[in-house]
């Protein structure tokens, strides 16, 4: 749901900020890419929050192994629960599994007033809500 206008663009509210431990539960939310909708999560690494298209790098399957479970056992790799593939929670990267060197799609996210938003860049943009008349 728009909350807030940064650089022109409506940023989405995604959750109160401390909803998100570092190394813990992450929030899924859904984006829109070339008229399609894809999932997209954020989680707190070393007390920044990080966001990404739930989308292996390796092959487009969510990565989560439980809804919001992102993290491996450490908290401190992003893992693909099908794939294996290995993540930083800080820059996407992948380093390990059969992915290594590609890196998850990173989108913008903001955190201010105790609030976590994810901020639209092209070529994401926010689903359109339906109206029901």
């Amino acid at each position: 749901m728009p909350e807030a206008s940064v650089d022109g663009m409506t940023a989405q509210f995604l959750c109160p900020a401390e909803a998100l431990i570092d190394g813990g539960t992450g929030v899924r939310f859904t984006v829109e890419l070339n008229a399609r909708q894809v999932g997209a999560f954020a989680v707190r690494f070393d007390g920044v929050v990080h966001g990404y298209l739930n989308q292996c790098a390796h092959v487009p399957m969510e990565l989560d192994w439980q809804e919001g479970r992102f993290f491996e056992s450490s908290g401190l790799y992003l893992i693909c629960a099908t794939h294996g593939a290995m993540y930083e929670p800080d820059s996407g990267q992948c380093v390990g599994g059969p992915c290594r060197g590609a890196a998850l799609a990173k989108l913008r996210i903001e955190e201010r007033d105790g609030k976590v938003f994810w901020v639209p860049e092209a070529p994401y943009r926010p689903v359109e809500q339906a109206v029901n008349a």
